[in-house]
């Protein structure tokens, strides 16, 4: 079994679920998709059903393809979908792979989803895959995401200038962070006590 197949796992931690998406989360995700805050530093945008749809696609189909593992999270406390988040260029020879296309609907921002969810995803990538590398990106301008790559003990890398195209025309320069498999067991006892406080 490959890298692909071990990431496509069911996590889950008592307080969110994360699954690899399939065809019946269409209409769960389109709820809380529709939302033009999410998009603002996205490469790709949702702004009506057509965009949607064609957003939608795109995740089976990368995922179809083991381009990306993408996962629906549950909020289990309300059993509603929160959002998505991926595994994505996974390199099972260099032991590295990025954790984002990362999205909350509006009623589960601030709640601490995100934290158990990227804790889930980190500990499967560390003490499951055996990473040794897992790796984030981020439009420059969201502070917001900045900020709690940071506060999870990510370290900054850098920024790589017109790294890809926006969908107003405009070019995404990209801030890069990181956690090493030496840095994971300090970042797993801060993300527990987050998520414990949270």
């Amino acid at each position: 079994m490959n890298w692909t197949e071990r990431a496509a796992a069911v996590l889950d931690n008592g307080t969110v679920r994360l699954r690899p998406v399939t065809e019946a989360d269409r209409e769960p995700i389109r709820s809380v998709a529709m939302d033009p805050a999410i998009w603002r530093y996205f490469v790709s945008l949702v702004s009506d059903e057509a965009s949607y749809q064609t957003f939608f696609d795109t995740m089976l189909a990368d995922q179809a393809a083991g381009r990306r593992v993408v996962f629906h999270i549950t909020d289990l406390s309300t059993g509603r979908t929160a959002g998505s988040m991926s595994y994505g260029n996974l390199s099972e020879p260099d032991r590295r792979l990025e954790i984002g296309w990362s999205w909350l609907g509006r009623d589960f921002r601030g709640t601490g989803v995100n934290r158990h969810a990227k804790l889930l995803l980190l500990q499967h990538a560390f003490e499951q895959l055996g990473a040794e590398r897992v790796e984030f990106k981020t439009d420059r301008r969201n502070e917001q995401a900045r900020r709690a790559l940071r506060n999870i003990g990510a370290t900054e890398e850098g920024i790589l200038r017109s790294f890809n195209p926006m969908p107003d025309g405009t070019r995404r320069d990209a801030a890069y962070y990181s956690i090493l498999r030496g840095e994971w067991p300090s970042v797993r006892d801060r993300l527990t006590a987050t998520a414990d406080a949270g």
